[in-house]
């Protein structure tokens, strides 16, 4: 049985053959993946523009920045004295995949300027139960061993179950690979979409105040930072309901009525459209995970609509589109 570790040297080792030799093809301008973050609990987006820059791609299951983000920005180059778009490569993990298609649904990307280095994730580690677990001790070393995470520090080491510490969205995740990719690293371990949301049956089973108490808990330590939105690769309006003064939505204070109207308008625009990435919550300085907001969405999306965003390239989210024959059972919904 191959352990996690020996998982994650192997599709490393192929990522830096793989992108190297596009480069070296010219198939592609620039390659967008993951290299050694700034502190040991990070990996950090990285751009390589020729073959020796291959060599500071890795893959670990720290990499919490979907990188779909990125081709949000207008890169060009010159031929023949016209600007035409950059081809880029995207290392991507099922839900950065996802992000991609959903961007091109929605007419943010073009497919012909992308391509999709597919690689199979087994799932993100969720730094806030490391930190839990380790309390105020400085981490200078957090690294897979067979299938434990293994945290090193000063005067201490501690050993962590891999599978019981990854994200909650890992956990439930069921396209762990990209379901569009021009080179696929390792093999496809997707599963049949089957989800339950037992999380979200049981948050709706509270009464009414129990919910607000839940929610406003959830959203308390806030500090309205925006990393969230600008994380998300969703968020890439060029006005921000935010910043907007006319109208003003909200006011900008920590008051818990203008916290949650920011969450919970940002979710809505999120409806239908949210790919579960989970990089709202790892760029959440305070570890707010969001997704408990998000999820009730997307578990009506697939409901209402049998809509699960990032799929393929033709459907677009159900808040985009209109169908006869759509269940509109829920306009009489008390």
């Amino acid at each position: 049985m191959v352990t996690a570790q020996e998982h994650g040297h192997v599709l490393e080792s192929k990522l830096r053959t793989v992108a190297s030799e596009l480069l070296k093809e010219k198939k592609v301008d620039l390659i967008i993946g993951y290299s050694k973050g700034t502190i040991p609990q990070r990996s950090s987006p990285y751009i390589a523009r020729n073959p020796a820059d291959t060599s500071n791609f890795i893959w670990n299951n720290l990499g919490y920045t979907n990188l779909a983000k990125y081709l949000l920005a207008k890169r060009k180059k010159k031929v023949d004295n016209k600007e035409v778009d950059l081809k880029i490569g995207v290392v991507a993990k099922g839900c950065v995949g996802r992000a991609i298609n959903q961007l091109i649904v929605e007419k943010q990307v073009t497919r012909e300027n992308v391509v999709i280095i597919g690689i199979p994730c087994n799932g993100m580690i969720d730094l806030n139960r490391i930190y839990e677990a380790v309390g105020t001790k400085e981490i200078l070393d957090i690294a897979l061993v067979g299938d434990d995470i293994v945290v090193k520090g000063r005067g201490f080491e501690k050993k962590l179950p891999f599978n019981e510490n990854i994200n909650t969205l890992c956990k439930a995740c069921k396209i762990k690979t990209p379901p569009i990719t021009d080179v696929l690293i390792g093999e496809s371990n997707n599963l049949p979409i089957d989800e339950k949301f037992q999380d979200v049956i049981a948050f709706e089973k509270m009464p009414a105040n129990e919910k607000r108490d839940h929610v406003q808990q959830l959203l308390h330590d806030c500090i309205k930072c925006g990393s969230c939105r600008q994380a998300c690769p969703f968020c890439y309006c060029k006005l921000c309901f935010v910043d907007q003064n006319k109208p003003v939505w909200f006011n900008k204070t920590f008051d818990m009525n203008d916290i949650l109207v920011f969450h919970l308008i940002r979710s809505i625009h999120l409806a239908g459209r949210c790919v579960s990435c989970g990089a709202c919550y790892g760029a959440c300085p305070i570890g707010i995970n969001l997704n408990e907001l998000t999820r009730k969405l997307e578990k009506l999306s697939k409901a209402r609509f049998d809509y699960v965003p990032g799929m393929d390239l033709k459907t677009p989210p159900p808040m985009m589109a209109f169908k006869l024959d759509d269940d509109q059972g829920f306009i009489l919904e008390e």
